[in-house]
């Protein structure tokens, strides 16, 4: 018989795993359907919580303002998208990013962090801006493009994350950046690819998104796998297993969302040079 404990090992996170990734599309679709401020309230208290982790990783030791910086931000989102509702001019930006009076909202946890002492304050700066950026881009776009595209969004990081983790586990092989992320194989990487084209075919197949979708798809995944890789160097930098242990057993919700902070920032990217179209069931 065959080594039945290193066996069940390989396997030991798949049920928390499946349960944190279907939780988080199943919430996350059904906050995008309601849509206006029902979602607006996810992505305000999620990038808020997400700064907080952030400057808690990256805090030097025994030193406050982590949860200062955290209540910042969501005030600042929030403020950021009222404004776009009330006051275009001031909230607006250029295409879904927060430039212009809503980039200066955006930005303020970190202006802020320069009176703190922190560890590598400019990853604080950047990494920061970017949660901040793709909460409130997510938001505008939710509203500009309607549902039917964040629910692609969602779906495609779910299954990239769901079929990377089979392939890595499955078929093993070389590493894809062993320094900064250990467990992430080429295998995992390319299966990932693969199982988000599947979503984008799918996707495709019922709406009038376009036959591109599903390499746009992959890309948008390869996007999500580096946002993990990069919360993956971050944490490792900070000496920090997990982000947070806001979810019980899960770690944080920088570890359950930084693959779709990268698919965002990305999609929202693109959307500043192409048209998106409007897609219809």
């Amino acid at each position: 018989m065959g080594d039945t404990t290193k066996t069940t090992g390989r396997w030991a996170d798949l049920g928390p795993r499946l349960g944190s990734g279907l939780a988080m599309a199943g919430g996350g679709i059904f906050l995008i359907w309601l849509g206006g401020w029902w979602f607006a309230g996810l992505a305000i208290i999620a990038g808020g919580l997400m700064v907080w982790e952030l400057a808690h990783m990256l805090k030097h030791e025994g030193a406050n303002g982590s949860r200062a910086l955290g209540l910042l931000a969501g005030l600042a989102l929030l403020v950021a998208v009222g404004a776009r509702e009330t006051w275009p001019a001031l909230g607006g930006g250029v295409g879904n990013f927060g430039w212009g009076w809503g980039g200066v909202l955006i930005a303020l946890p970190a202006v802020v962090s320069v009176t703190l002492p922190m560890r590598d304050r400019l990853i604080f700066i950047v990494y920061s801006i970017l949660i901040l950026q793709a909460a409130y881009g997510l938001v505008t776009f939710r509203a500009d493009h309607g549902m039917l595209w964040l629910v692609w969004l969602v779906l495609v990081v779910v299954a990239s994350d769901i079929g990377g983790y089979f392939g890595g586990r499955l078929l093993g092989g070389p590493k894809f950046w062993p320094r900064v992320s250990p467990k992430k194989t080429w295998a995992g990487v390319l299966t990932g690819w693969a199982a988000a084209a599947i979503v984008g075919a799918i996707f495709n197949s019922f709406t009038t998104a376009g036959p591109d979708l599903p390499w746009i798809s992959a890309a948008i995944a390869f996007a999500s796998q580096l946002g993990d890789i990069a919360e993956s160097a971050i944490k490792r930098r900070a000496g920090v297993k997990d982000s947070s242990n806001l979810i019980p057993g899960h770690g944080g919700l920088l570890d359950r969302f930084d693959g779709l902070l990268g698919a965002a920032i990305v999609m929202l990217l693109v959307a500043l040079v192409v048209v998106v179209p409007e897609v219809r069931t």
